[in-house]
């Protein structure tokens, strides 16, 4: 998330995000290191690229079925789950407490590997990467699509057979589609991207392209993307980078279509745009910010109390070991997990205070200094979210080895 934005080595948020307090991440080497994950795992996707377009082509002569996906206008309320105008059935009701776990699309490939997340105890809900930070789409599109076009479209899972998995199982599903940080389609595209001053694509510390956050084309590709998901029978569409970059030569960057409108109501408009597009497919819509996004203004245009006011939910990243020594007046916010996620969910709700969008929390089912940390530890995170009177928590871990007893 993610993050920011929940998912592998580069989900939800594992940048270096400069503050008042320090750094998010603990350690330079802890972050040099995620990034290093982040591009090689980039640079394995791309030597697949050559093997996915062979299987399309198999696919193709054998008549599969693609998801189809385009955009359309109107609105429809989320949380009652109504009809899509394409004639869907009324998506699952919202869970009592959200008690879920992020899959990445490369997990969701391998065979039984998604029976084995929807077989946990306790779960009843599921986050799927719709599109990630390396800006490729998990389910194939139709070749008119612009995903087909710049080679995002893939065929990881088939995105109807994933819903109808979750549904059966119980389990409300959730696609994650990443905004903004998006090299696939920066590099086919730079006339869509973020650039430096000569037109060339800007890219931040990890290598990664971003697309424009003024451009509307972009926002039509990254909302028809999720509207293919919603027709395949996703629940909600869960938009994760939908952000400014916080890292990088940022000073250097160009932002074709620049206005002198102030970040935070370009990303509002954005959640409006696609809360709006996808509200008329009977999907609920959310968003994923970092956990100290109400508590400062960060520089990227995240206002959780201005974003709270056209999506159903919001989620903010509070993975303790994400917060620097001395924020919120803790020596190792780390070491004190309860207190670091109970003062930042408080300022979520002081900031979202009358809004009509939920919150619940991303919490980290991660260590950064063991293998996997111990089921007290991520308890105590669930305990304060639950103190906080919050709809529920999903947890991340980039490996996608989670703690199945605390769902319970």
């Amino acid at each position: 998330m993610a993050f920011c934005c929940a998912a592998d080595e580069g989900h939800l948020g594992f940048h270096s995000l400069a503050s008042d307090s320090g750094p998010l991440d603990p350690t330079e080497r802890s972050r040099q290191r995620r990034a290093e994950a982040r591009r090689r795992r980039y640079r394995l996707r791309r030597t697949a690229a050559l093997t996915g377009l062979i299987l399309v082509t198999a696919l193709v002569a054998l008549g599969a079925t693609f998801v189809v996906g385009h955009d359309s206008h109107g609105k429809a309320s989320a949380l009652a789950g109504t009809k899509a105008n394409s004639g869907a059935s009324p998506r699952r009701p919202f869970p009592a407490e959200v008690r879920g776990v992020h899959v990445t699309m490369s997990l969701a490939n391998e065979p039984g590997k998604l029976d084995e997340y929807l077989a946990f105890a306790g779960l009843t809900a599921l986050e799927l990467d719709v599109k990630d930070e390396t800006g490729k789409v998990g389910f194939l599109m139709p070749a008119w699509t612009l995903a087909r076009k710049v080679g995002a479209s893939q065929p990881y899972y088939k995105a109807a057979a994933a819903a109808s998995k979750a549904h059966a199982a119980g389990v409300y599903l959730i696609g994650r589609v990443v905004v903004f940080e998006d090299p696939t389609l920066t590099a086919a595209r730079p006339d869509l991207a973020i650039q430096h001053s000569d037109g060339s694509v800007w890219v931040n510390n990890a290598g990664f392209g971003w697309a424009n956050p003024y451009s509307e084309r972009v926002w039509k590709y990254v909302v028809g993307i999720g509207a293919a998901a919603a027709r395949a029978g996703f629940d909600e569409i869960q938009f994760d980078y939908v952000r400014f970059p916080s890292d990088g030569p940022i000073e250097t960057a160009v932002f074709p279509g620049k206005t002198s409108e102030p970040m935070g109501w370009t990303i509002a408009r954005f959640a409006d745009y696609a809360t709006r597009r996808l509200h008329a497919l009977g999907v609920r819509v959310s968003v994923d910010v970092f956990g100290l996004s109400a508590t400062r203004d960060l520089g990227i245009g995240q206002v959780p109390g201005r974003l709270a006011n056209y999506v159903d939910a919001v989620y903010p990243m509070v993975y303790p070991s994400h917060y620097g020594a001395g924020e919120f007046n803790l020596p190792d916010p780390s070491a004190a997990p309860e207190q670091t996620i109970a003062f930042s969910l408080r300022d979520f709700q002081n900031a979202m205070l009358g809004r009509k969008a939920l919150l619940i929390p991303w919490l980290e089912d991660f260590s950064l200094t063991s293998p996997h940390p111990a089921p007290a530890d991520v308890q105590a995170q669930i305990d304060a979210a639950r103190r906080a009177h919050t709809r529920g928590f999903l947890l991340w871990n980039p490996e996608g080895v989670y703690t199945e007893q605390v769902l319970k």
